[in-house]
């Protein structure tokens, strides 16, 4: 990544609340960033219509086009190229990346995931927080890589389980966590604090061994 401007591409596959909360943060002055490109496998998805009101370049590619999913992924990968990202981040798109077509990416890929990773990989993260009766559930900002949910963690929010907590209530109470969150790291990518050296993550030079906690007042080592 050059010294100027981080220029950022966004996945998103469905209303896009999470890409809502970075164009929000960009806009207040928090997020020095440029957005360079919203994409989605679902041309009808609400994050495509955010971007555009914003003036984000957009585009839509059909997995259903393509005879597998390495070769959407590989066209995927050429279009978020082409549109001169530095970064991309995951907000909620919801397919696993195939290891050939983010293999040049790892380091400069990151995802949100609602919960306290390595806990709860994949679908249905409250649902499943419920039926083990955690006292504690929370989100994820981890880098990519081709292990489903596995790669590095950066950050992480954490909220208390209330005795009378559904799914729907579980979601409803984490996702300002989660819009917090995720526009933080990348704020620290975007000022090069946070850097993928010799295939792990690194804070102001530093491996970055624990997730930082987001308290009231950011960032900081839990």
């Amino acid at each position: 990544m050059s010294a100027a401007t981080l220029k950022v591409a966004v996945l998103a596959s469905g209303r896009g609340s999470n890409l809502a909360a970075l164009l929000a943060a960009r806009e207040r002055g928090e997020l020095p960033v440029d957005f360079v490109l919203v994409g989605s496998d679902k041309a009808s998805a609400p994050a495509l219509a955010l971007a555009e009101a914003a003036g984000v370049p957009t585009m839509a590619l059909d997995p259903r086009a393509y005879p597998d999913r390495r070769h959407f992924d590989l066209a995927l990968f050429d279009r978020i190229a082409a549109s001169g990202a530095d970064v991309l981040v995951l907000a909620g798109f919801m397919r696993i990346l195939d290891g050939e077509a983010l293999t040049p990416w790892v380091g400069r890929v990151i995802n949100i995931h609602p919960s306290l990773l390595p806990k709860y990989r994949g679908l249905h993260t409250h649902r499943r927080a419920l039926a083990a009766g955690d006292r504690e559930h929370g989100a994820s900002v981890h880098f990519v890589t081709a292990e489903l949910d596995g790669g590095p963690l950066i950050a992480q929010a954490r909220i208390a389980v209330q005795p009378d907590d559904d799914e729907d209530t579980l979601a409803r109470r984490l996702l300002p966590l989660e819009h917090r969150l995720l526009p933080t790291v990348l704020a620290l990518l975007a000022s090069r604090r946070l850097a993928w050296v010799d295939d792990a993550p690194q804070l102001d030079g530093q491996p970055l061994r624990t997730p930082l906690a987001l308290g009231e007042h950011g960032l900081r080592l839990p």
